[in-house]
């Protein structure tokens, strides 16, 4: 979406998206419901009401995720801010309400589908995205959309994958091997250090994607938006890097209670992992752009691998921790190596990649800022 700024080949994306996604959406239903039906345990636990929302949902989600980078590779951030904003208000204000008239368990469900709808409904209202075109069955213009872009679903697609299952194993792992106190310090370990990660580098990195597809196309590289990128993470992190590992013992025990202290120990020794997390992950987009997913695929195998490794160690936890802080911050290093590589120098027909023409959010933006 952001590489092709032709309003055919957004469309065309849009196109892609919209049927791929109601593919996945069905067959993720119809599998729930024959898990249902046949009396897996796991299915058994869920309602039926959260079975049938789970497809929907995973829908709601790639169509926002598509229409946010529509919006991305226009500038249109502002916009894109007001719909997420929309969304996530909805989400927590929905839930609410719907404990308050005694929905139980399905509030947190229906605030979720009901949020991730409006902000959907917002994005499009906002930027007016171009319209998909359903077909039964993929035309040729979406397989040859498909082709020029394989690498992207050939092998970005499966890191992805590997990347969210080596962020989900530990929880999992941790909680089969020491128990579920244990399970709860790691997890609440983790969100207090994913905080700044999900908050901070995920609104850099909307900038960093068109700011560096921006300077490929013009100059054949974007080595000046990786560096000033990199300085500004760098320099936005250190601080609260360095308050976790000297205080979050204390902090923790202050805030969650004394029985918590041990989750600020955890921080304590996750903290350079994290730090590192949150100034690899917006400038990671260097692969996109300078088509290099087969590496980052190598580089996340290598991080599942080492993950999953670790973590059924028979060791005690603080030393599992420990050498996943060191082998996990090694392999940072090297993607952080390659990313400042890779964006020194154009992959073979950057040159023909076409800036954008003004579209309606660009142009919008414009004539309210007066530029």
């Amino acid at each position: 979406m952001i590489l092709d700024h032709d309003s055919d080949e957004q469309q065309t994306c849009f196109s892609v998206v919209a049927y791929f996604s109601t593919l996945l959406a069905v067959f993720i239903t119809c599998a729930l419901i024959f898990a249902r039906l046949t009396g897996i345990p796991q299915a058994q636990k869920i309602s039926w009401f959260g079975l049938m929302t789970i497809g929907v949902g995973a829908w709601l989600t790639a169509y926002n995720q598509t229409v946010l980078a529509y919006a991305t590779s226009y500038r249109a951030f502002g916009k894109a801010a007001m719909a997420k904003v929309c969304g996530a208000g909805t989400i927590a204000l929905g839930q609410l309400a719907f404990l308050l008239i005694g929905a139980g368990g399905t509030a947190l469900l229906g605030g979720q589908i009901l949020g991730l709808c409006i902000g959907l409904a917002a994005a499009i209202y906002l930027l007016s995205p171009p319209l998909p075109r359903f077909f039964l069955v993929p035309t040729r213009s979406q397989l040859g959309y498909l082709k020029k872009h394989e690498s992207f679903w050939r092998f970005s697609l499966p890191a992805g994958l590997l990347n969210t299952a080596a962020g989900k194993f530990p929880l999992f792992l941790v909680g089969a091997k020491y128990g579920l106190f244990a399970a709860g310090l790691f997890a609440l370990t983790e969100r207090i250090l994913t905080a700044p990660v999900s908050l901070i580098a995920a609104s850099v990195l909307e900038v960093f994607k068109r700011q560096s597809v921006h300077e490929f196309q013009t100059l054949g590289n974007c080595k000046a938006a990786f560096l000033s990128t990199f300085k500004a993470l760098v320099l936005l992190g250190c601080v609260p890097a360095l308050v976790i590992f000297a205080f979050a013992p204390d902090l923790c025990a202050w805030v969650f209670g004394e029985p918590w202290r041990e989750a600020g120990e955890f921080a304590r020794i996750l903290a350079p992992l994290y730090f590192l997390n949150f100034v690899a992950s917006p400038l990671s987009y260097v692969f996109f752009v300078a088509g290099k997913q087969k590496v980052e695929l190598l580089w996340q195998i290598a991080l599942f691998i080492t993950t999953i490794s670790i973590f059924i160690a028979p060791i005690p936890l603080r030393e599992v921790l420990l050498h996943y802080t060191i082998a996990y911050s090694i392999l940072y290093i090297i993607y952080l190596h390659l990313s400042y590589r890779f964006s020194k120098n154009a992959p073979a027909g950057t040159a023909s990649f076409r800036g954008p023409a003004p579209g309606p959010a660009e142009a919008d933006s414009r004539h309210k800022t007066g530029r």
